[in-house]
């Protein structure tokens, strides 16, 4: 081969060598560049696939999700996988045993690399054994606008809760406020029986009382069953749950569970007060005259669930989902059963009244020494900014929401939404149900609800349960709260102080028992005034004090900065 021949060989293999080290070069370079991009914005997608170990939360029913979708690949993780190149790979799946599987790993020392706690109690144990990250960097840098606009809507606590020496050590879950529980009647047996709607709880006690002596409802003589009540009499925290009694209390000003101010501007522990004393006395003579049910201790809430689906109860506490659970399934066995939401006003002049919640309850945390604590993050500025407000293609989302798949399914089981998110719910679906705003308008949750609502007033037959249920929730009972007067009775603190962690479980048995005793008529009402005695000796003044000292120093700091 001639000489020439040789050079010329030579200059292209050396131009073909730089070449390909040039792209080489483009291609690590592009690569770090789309790599810091994912790490550090709430919507970047990462270059490479990234799989995260994780411990599922699951829900009944394999969470109501189409056949064929598991916790690994659903609508949600595939969305993820399209817009993140995120994959979850679950260490653990569990239902009611959830807490204690997170415990037992907690307690080994053996997390996944991302974990969804159930309290402040397995938080703490988190922080104390220093298995989790801080979040600090990660909140600021991957939350959306969108997401801190929604996590300032509950006020500073809400992040102050679990920032512990200036460092983010979760992040919560939002719970959006109820508003006061709803009494659930079955009209059809009010219309049977020309009993007009109720106002206050001698109403309600004359119109259960009526369902029990004339059977409106075929249940035979003794049959129909008054109202029903969960074991757990009151809720948490403010919590606003099924088959509970806060209403009768707050309608004689009492406000069990709940640290709050008085009158005189003292803070109190409601359930020691002497009013929470006259609540007890009206569910104690409610329940010898079976206009609560007598034996609400021996059912389970599946016994309660039962006796409404099944028509021998014609009456409950509940909060405006109420028609998604249990009601859907009362009216998928009898068509015919009308359940209307009803406000009992509380006091004289017509108020309604109730607590406000713990803004969080659940806490989503990122093992220590994971590479990318950044994902959780970036998994809730997708799913709950970017998904919901901004893409309108995740058409898979929305029917998911149709279909009412519960919230388990997605990887983190929690919800992040703004605090009034109900109320700007309803007052969006109705503006648009009522021409004043285009369906166009509506992000994409509140879309699927307009959907089935309108669905609902039009009479379409396909899906008619989840449309009534969608319309009886979001529009009629939300209606009832909106156009009613209502006063919300601030709950002071939601954490733990010292003394409550030796002591604090001790005394909610005391109270626990002392109060169905009462109620049940086991013990006598001067009961409650031992019980009062007993809570201040054996820890409760203490706590209350380290209560006082908390809010107090939390009072000057704000006012400090």
């Amino acid at each position: 081969m001639r000489k020439w021949m040789y050079v010329m060989l030579i200059g292209l293999g050396a131009i073909t060598f730089i070449g390909c080290r040039n792209a080489a070069s483009s291609f690590y370079v592009n690569f770090e560049v789309q790599e810091k991009e994912a790490q550090t914005t709430p919507f970047g997608r990462y270059p490479e696939e990234v799989v995260y170990t994780l411990g599922k939360m699951t829900g009944a029913n394999n969470s109501n999700m189409p056949k064929g979708d598991t916790y690994e690949d659903n609508a949600y993780t595939r969305y993820l996988k399209e817009k993140l190149n995120i994959q979850n790979e679950n260490v653990f799946e569990e239902g009611a045993d959830y807490d204690n599987v997170v415990s037992m790993a907690i307690t080994a020392e053996d997390i996944p690399d991302v974990l969804v706690v159930s309290n402040m109690e397995q938080l703490q144990m988190l922080i104390e054994k220093d298995l989790i990250e801080d979040l600090s960097e990660v909140y600021d840098s991957c939350a959306s606008e969108t997401i801190k606009d929604i996590y300032k809507s509950y006020g500073e606590d809400i992040l102050n809760n679990v920032t512990v020496d200036g460092k983010l050590m979760a992040l919560p879950e939002t719970n959006i406020e109820d508003g006061p529980s709803l009494l659930w009647l079955r009209k059809d047996w009010m219309e049977q029986l020309g009993l007009s709607d109720p106002k206050t709880m001698e109403d309600v006690e004359n119109i259960i009382g009526q369902f029990i002596e004339k059977d409106p409802g075929h249940n035979g003589e003794g049959n129909t069953i008054g109202l029903v009540c969960d074991s757990n009499i009151v809720g948490e925290a403010g919590y606003n749950y099924e088959y509970q009694m806060d209403i009768v209390f707050a309608s004689c000003n009492a406000y069990p569970k709940q640290f709050i101010y008085g009158e005189d501007g003292e803070l109190v522990y409601g359930s020691v007060q002497p009013e929470a004393k006259k609540a007890l006395r009206k569910l104690r003579s409610m329940c010898q005259a079976g206009t609560l049910d007598s034996k609400f201790l021996l059912r389970s809430t599946e016994n309660i669930i039962d006796l409404i689906v099944s028509g021998k109860c014609g009456s409950f506490f509940g909060p405006w989902w109420a028609p998604n659970n249990p009601l859907i399934d009362a009216k998928r066995n009898n068509k015919n059963a009308d359940w209307e939401p009803y406000l009992i006003e509380t006091d004289k002049e017509g108020v309604t009244s109730y607590v406000s919640q713990n803004p969080s309850y659940k806490y989503v945390v990122v093992r220590k020494g994971y590479e990318h604590p950044e994902i959780v993050m970036k998994i809730v500025s997708v799913l709950f900014d970017y998904a919901r407000f901004h893409d309108k293609d995740a058409e898979e989302i929305s029917a998911y929401f149709k279909l009412n798949v519960d919230p388990t399914a997605r990887p983190l089981a929690i919800n992040v939404d703004y605090a009034d998110a109900i109320k700007r719910c309803y007052r969006n679906l109705t503006n648009v149900l009522n021409g004043k705003k285009k369906a166009s308008t509506l992000e994409r949750l509140e879309k699927s609800y307009y959907d089935a609502c309108r669905d609902y007033v039009r009479g379409k037959e396909d899906s008619i349960n989840e449309n009534w249920a969608a319309y009886t929730s979001r529009i009629k009972a939300l209606e009832v709260t909106e156009k009613g007067k209502t006063k919300q009775i601030k709950s002071m603190f939601f954490g733990e102080t010292e003394t409550m962690k030796q002591e604090w479980w001790k005394l909610e048995r005391l109270e626990e028992e002392t109060y169905l005793q009462i109620i049940t008529g086991e013990a006598p009402l001067k009961a409650f005034d031992e019980f009062s005695q007993k809570w201040k000796e054996q820890g409760g003044q203490v706590i209350l004090e380290e209560v006082n000292k908390y809010l107090k120093e939390k009072c000057t700091n704000q006012d400090e900065e």
